[in-house]
C-alpha cells in the first residue's frame, strides 16, 4: 500500500492541475485524488477538499458550487476547483 500524500503534496497537485486547466475550465477534487492515489482515491477525497479550502483561504484557488465561488464556510456538496481570475499579490 502506498503512503498517503500530506497536505503540501495535495496542494501542489491541486495547483499543478489547476494551472494545466484551459482558461474558463475547472476540475473536480476527485481528479486530484485519482492522480495521486489511483488504487483507492476515495480514501483521500476529504483531505483533498480540505487542502483546496486551505488554498482558497490563502487566495490561491477558487472553490465553486454551481459554477460560482463560495466562501470557505459554505464549501460542501459537489464542488469544482480553479485558479482565481486575478492572482493574489504579495
Amino acid at each position: 500500500m502506498t503512503a498517503r500524500p500530506d497536505r503540501p503534496a495535495l496542494q501542489a497537485e491541486i495547483l499543478r492541475q489547476a494551472e494545466a486547466c484551459p482558461p474558463g475550465r475547472s476540475l473536480s477534487p476527485s481528479d486530484i485524488a485519482k492522480a495521486l492515489y489511483p488504487e483507492n482515491w476515495q480514501s483521500i477525497l476529504t483531505p483533498v477538499r480540505q487542502a483546496a479550502v486551505a488554498l482558497q483561504r490563502e487566495g490561491r484557488l477558487e472553490v465553486l458550487r454551481k459554477g460560482k465561488p463560495v466562501p470557505p464556510a459554505e464549501v460542501r456538496g459537489v464542488i469544482r476547483l480553479r485558479l482565481p481570475a486575478t492572482p493574489p499579490t504579495d
